[in-house]
């Protein structure tokens, strides 16, 4: 017999196992001799008010009642001799498409521009100890793309475009722990994901498939429509009538053969702005009404959304116990983004804070046309880099000077590896976007008391939170709308927005492969 319960305990109760199976078997009216086990299936923290609850569901199991497996099995497929795919881009859109054609029979070959996760450490090391950023070994590219180097939150607003369960248990079959599967802010940890990561691509190897690194995709080949293969560096072609494009949102030069080539493209809103670090003792206070976490809470986070003159303002990727990194995929860039460990243990607690950018804004980028966004992006980024002092030290000010519009004098401490340096964010950054900053922070802090202040620091700039560019698809066959064959998918594309939604899109375009084939 099964029967689930829900049970709401503060948060030392919610850590004594033995309690839990207790007041458990008590509202599920079993006999604790007669209960075989139970299951945590979902777990929150409800920090609403100062009595802080955990509440959590369990399926108590009795009579000998057997557990239910908690992940279906991953069964592969010997694909070697198969019909081949082409998947461009090996990062969470790219892996679990390759995983899905596998299990339908179908031969993934995946071209990714960087490196396996352990040579690609090496470059990423290089960019805070020597500034020195390698184009297609980065935060941004490599195996796992962006989310490999990332806090790994899995958790997505939408579940309009399929089943997030599938994307958590093929991570738990590569090692992820299985309490992702019943927390409501599930997260892995930069700590963990590499190693997940690494065996995955050892299941679609053994499974023969194919994948090859530092190989990067300078053309693709179409005949009446129909897409023929693509042709990578060194002019090396791949032919294939099946080509996934999985390369995320920093993959600009795509765009460009996009265009070259008469595949469609068209503008889409994104957002930008600055990441924002406050020591994690503070939020900690604001979040918990007073008190530090203790032992039993996690790292406090925030959501925070707020209207300023019709665009929003809100926060993103919000980093509980985390560092900002940076993720400039060029030389003269600075672009911020945060990661946190798996124990989240940092001091240190970030968020980005960005302000919606639409196409009618962008009326003094039009001679790029359908590249405006992009060009946008590129212009802040650079700015970031002069004002940084031209490496890649980020330009960064106090948060309440910021939002005064003061100068900083001095600096706090902050986790951002290769340095900070006091400017003027509140001078250089466009009206659009710092003038809606600062009176967002000032919402903010009516939401959470002490929130703008000058331990925490500001720094610039965030502005790969998701393309400006979507490639159309029909919604039915995934198909891109004019060439056959070829499937844009994941955040790249403009369909995405994380570890998860990628991950979900990249088994939906294989799935359609499959299903339009036969």
């Amino acid at each position: 017999m099964v029967k689930q319960v829900q049970i709401s305990l503060n948060p030392a109760e919610a850590a004594d196992n033995a309690l839990i199976r207790k007041i458990s078997g008590k509202l599920a009216k079993i006999d604790p001799a007669e209960i075989s086990d139970i299951r945590i299936i979902k777990r929150s923290v409800d920090a609403r008010k100062k009595n802080i609850r955990v509440n959590l569901t369990v399926e108590v199991l009795s009579h000998g009642e057997s557990a239910r497996l908690l992940v279906n099995p991953f069964i592969p497929k010997n694909v070697s001799n198969q019909r081949e795919v082409i998947i461009v881009g090996a990062g969470p859109a790219g892996l679990f498409a390759a995983l899905r054609l596998i299990e339908l029979g179908m031969r993934p070959v995946i071209i990714e521009r960087g490196k396996d996760v352990s040579e690609r450490k090496k470059d990423i090391a290089r960019i805070s100890r020597e500034h020195i950023v390698n184009p297609d070994s980065n935060y941004c590219f490599g195996e796992g793309g962006a989310g490999t180097f990332s806090d790994g939150k899995l958790y997505t607003r939408s579940k309009k475009r399929g089943d997030n369960t599938r994307v958590l248990e093929l991570l738990c079959l590569h090692g992820a722990n299985e309490n992702i599967l019943y927390e409501a802010h599930p997260h892995l940890g930069t700590d963990k994901l590499p190693g997940i990561i690494s065996r995955i691509r050892r299941t679609i190897i053994d499974s023969g498939g194919q994948i090859i690194f530092e190989k990067r995709v300078d053309d693709i080949l179409i005949e009446r429509n129909q897409i023929k293969g693509i042709v990578t560096s060194g002019n090396e072609k791949l032919i294939s009538s099946s080509v996934i494009l999985a390369t995320g949102h920093s993959a600009r030069d795509i765009y460009n053969i996009c265009n070259i080539r008469g595949i469609d493209l068209e503008m889409k809103s994104f957002a930008m702005g600055i990441r924002v670090e406050h020591p994690q003792e503070l939020i900690d206070i604001i979040q918990y009404h007073g008190s530090s976490r203790g032992e039993y809470l996690p790292a406090a986070s925030y959501n925070i959304a707020k209207q300023v003159d019709g665009r929003g303002v809100y926060s993103f990727c919000m980093c509980p116990g985390g560092f900002i990194v940076p993720s400039a995929t060029s030389q003269e860039e600075v672009v911020v983004n945060g990661m946190s460990p798996s124990e989240r243990n940092s001091p240190y607690a970030n968020s980005g804070i960005v302000v919606e950018i639409k196409t009618g804004d962008l009326q003094r980028y039009s001679k790029y046309g359908l590249m405006a966004g992009l060009e946008f992006q590129k212009e802040l980024e650079k700015n970031a880099w002069e004002n940084g002092g031209h490496t890649q030290i980020a330009p960064a000010q106090r948060l309440a000077d910021f939002v005064s519009g003061k100068e900083s004098g001095t600096m706090p401490k902050a986790s951002y590896f290769p340095g900070i340096e006091s400017s003027p964010l509140h001078k250089w950054l466009p009206v659009s976007i710092g003038k809606r900053l600062r009176n967002g922070f000032r919402l903010f802090d009516k939401v959470m008391k002490g929130f703008i202040t000058n331990e925490a620091v500001v720094l610039g700039i965030e502005s790969r939170t998701s393309s400006p560019v979507r490639i159309p698809r029909n919604p039915l066959t995934l198909e891109h709308i004019k060439i056959m064959g070829l499937y844009p998918c994941g955040e790249g594309s403009g369909y995405a927005g994380g570890i998860v939604s990628s991950a979900v899109d990249g088994i939906r375009a294989a799935e359609a492969i499959a299903s339009n084939y036969r």
